[in-house]
């Protein structure tokens, strides 16, 4: 796409989007008026196409927008236009140039209608849903598809790399947990659970607090890097900045990808998925279930005086709970 690589998301997960059946959708017309070579409205499934047919007729500075908003849908429709402008390297008012050359009133009612756009899609993932699918059988399918996954996943991950960041982790005076967008949520959860085994960590899915965090490591620290494409630019950043200070960095992304190739521990993890188009759905829990066998791995090492810790914080909890 022009050489434009996608990022993955630093910014939270998609808004909440009436997401109505698409033979409905496609009867309402958009509230920014992208017009086809009709006039008329453009569908709601038709605005990234639209932008992409017009690539080649805008001015140079609009277009570096439109490549952006092109590789990172799911970006764009959480960020402030300073925020855009930034990442598209053009000033604000480029921004709202865009807008504006697309039929649109600003960058709110653009971003409004990228996120029905988003939110519209009858299928997800790779499992194919129809409009027509019934709750039962979308149900199955996603189901099906997750399961697929995961058992994939568990036979193809190498147990090597496995073993290897668990004894780094249980090891390790400090462990933090880099992501961005869903990959951030999959960080959060990281440190949600290996701070209840008694390791100092963190998670960070801001670029800046990375940066930071990364200049003060030192040699024994980690980080595991997340990543469901594996060509996040600002985590590939914070990734060497880490090995610069002598810390060790576990990935967990696709094979080949280039945060895998950069890991110090890499830990490949392959779904089908089309990331260009869909929030990825499979990959997320795939990671969920890795970061939960290496926090097993991590439990199993650190033996009985983790379970007395354990055993007082499950204590602990009970004085919170509403009794029956």
């Amino acid at each position: 796409m022009h050489g434009v690589s996608r990022k993955q998301s630093r910014y939270p997960s998609r808004p909440e989007v009436t997401a109505m059946p698409a033979r409905h959708n496609r009867e309402q017309p958009l509230n920014c008026a992208v017009c086809n070579r009709e006039g008329s409205p453009v569908k709601p499934a038709e605005v990234t196409q639209k932008i992409s047919d017009q690539l080649s007729s805008m001015r140079k500075s609009e277009r570096k927008v439109a490549e952006y908003i092109l590789a990172n849908p799911d970006e764009v429709i959480h960020m402030r236009i300073v925020d855009l402008a930034t990442e598209a390297q053009v000033s604000e008012p480029t921004v709202v140039r865009f807008c504006r050359a697309v039929g649109c009133s600003g960058f709110q009612e653009f971003k409004l209608n990228l996120a029905q756009q988003l939110a519209s899609s009858p299928s997800f993932g790779q499992i194919a849903v129809t409009e027509t699918d019934t709750i039962a059988e979308y149900k199955r399918k996603v189901f099906d598809s997750t399961v697929d996954t995961l058992l994939n996943v568990r036979d193809t991950i190498d147990n090597r790399a496995l073993e290897a960041a668990v004894a780094a982790i249980a090891s390790a005076k400090r462990v933090e947990f880099f992501g961005f967008g869903a990959s951030g949520a999959v960080a959060s959860d990281a440190q949600h659970k290996f701070f209840r085994l008694q390791v100092a960590t963190a998670a960070h899915s801001d670029h800046h607090m990375q940066n930071m965090s990364a200049m003060s490591m030192e040699p024994g620290d980690v980080v595991v890097a997340i990543s469901q494409s594996g060509r996040t630019k600002a985590l590939l950043h914070s990734m060497e900045m880490v090995k610069q200070q002598g810390g060790t960095v576990i990935g967990l992304a696709p094979s080949r990808s280039p945060v895998a190739q950069q890991a110090t521990i890499p830990l490949e993890v392959d779904v089908e998925e089309d990331i260009e188009i869909y929030t990825p759905l499979s990959s997320r829990i795939a990671h969920l279930v890795v970061i939960d066998t290496l926090a097993i791995g991590v439990a199993q090492r650190k033996g009985p005086q983790l379970q007395d810790h354990l055993l007082k914080l499950k204590q602990g909890l009970y004085t919170l709970r509403q009794e029956k």
